[in-house]
């Protein structure tokens, strides 16, 4: 191989390695802005819409014990 080749060859690998690099930045930026609430479409709103659901249904529970056994 020549000098030449190996010039290429270099480019070549980093270019593929930026590409990866900047690929995978991407992903990490775009999936870590699901984590941040939004005010409503984000995965943190829904787990938190989800949460509050089940301490609701917690409560109600609590409130009324026949309810876990059910109606005898």
């Amino acid at each position: 191989m020549t000098a030449q080749d190996y010039a290429a060859l270099s480019v070549s690998l980093l270019t593929i390695g930026g590409a990866f690099i900047a690929m995978t930045r991407w992903l990490v930026k775009h999936y870590l802005q699901e984590l941040k609430p939004n005010g409503g479409s984000s995965v943190k709103d829904q787990v938190n819409r989800l949460e509050s659901r089940i301490d609701e249904i917690y409560l109600i529970l609590l409130e009324n014990p026949t309810a876990r056994r059910g109606k005898k």
